[in-house]
């Protein structure tokens, strides 16, 4: 049984290696584009290779399709696809136009990437399931490859460039932040959903089909965003729902279990 194990624990489960194996191949193939100057195309490139990083854990998960090959070739993957593709790209498109800061901020991108993977694999980023700590490196190298999809062309504005260089130095340090991010990792697919959800994929995949370049750009900045949205939602609800003078929602949890110990004390009603 142990020898058995130990063949199971080694060995690779095939399909979602496929998906791992286009995922390094996409990452080598944008960091090929970047080297061309095709940038536009560099930056799709990144896009596809963060759908086929989801796929191959998707597959994984359902099929449970899982082994310790396939857990530190995925690793691998990324670090190409989302720590030295990205910055290539970003070096290539605007970054050099600072030869001495400029690929130091592309390196300190791919370390960052790779520590940030690295803490994922030891289990230091998983204490609540539904969050990542810190800014995922598929979603951080979306960011760039939206970026350079929408325009191509590198940015002749300084302050533009100026922006894209900063741009870049904040999804390195936020991939090793602690602000967290939504996993979606209880997403499985094998739940009953409600038939709103199968109406909004639907816009999704429309909207996606009809403006790539925009949908783009707002799912990679969406998600980049989602800490501060989430905390602007919160903060709204509270002064919404706490006007002035009247309780908030501990007040009224703690007048309502006051209530119910006053009426416990009561003595009952005789006939």
């Amino acid at each position: 049984m142990k020898r058995q194990r130990l063949r199971t624990r080694g060995g690779v489960f095939l399909l979602p290696a496929v998906f791992t194996v286009a995922n390094i191949f996409l990452g080598f193939f944008s960091i090929v584009q970047s080297f061309r100057g095709e940038f536009g195309s560099a930056g799709l490139i990144i896009g596809f290779a963060i759908l086929a990083d989801v796929v191959d854990g998707r597959v994984a998960r359902f099929a449970g399709a899982t082994s310790e090959f396939g857990r530190e070739l995925d690793s691998l993957a990324d670090v190409v696809s989302f720590g030295v593709a990205p910055a290539v790209l970003a070096y290539a498109w605007v970054l050099l136009r600072w030869p001495q800061i400029g690929w130091l901020v592309a390196a300190l991108f791919t370390i960052c990437a790779a520590v940030r993977l690295a803490r994922f694999n030891v289990g230091r980023l998983d204490a609540d399931p539904r969050y990542y700590t810190g800014m995922s490196s598929p979603a951080a190298a979306a960011v760039v490859g939206a970026v350079t999809y929408w325009h191509p062309a590198p940015p002749e504005n300084s302050l533009a460039a100026a922006v894209c260089l900063f741009g870049t130095l904040g999804l390195a340090l936020l991939m090793n932040s602690p602000v967290r991010y939504p996993s979606f990792k209880s997403q499985t697919g094998r739940r009953p959903q409600s038939h709103r959800t199968l109406v909004v994929l639907a816009v999704f995949i429309v909207a996606t089909i009809a403006e790539p370049v925009a949908m783009f750009l707002v799912l990679s900045f969406g998600y980049a965003a989602a800490p501060l949205i989430r905390g602007l939602r919160g903060l709204g609800g509270r002064l919404i729902g706490s006007p002035s003078g009247a309780p908030g929602k501990e007040d009224r949890v703690a007048l309502g279990r006051e209530s119910a110990a006053a009426s416990s004390d009561r003595p009952a009603d005789t006939p």
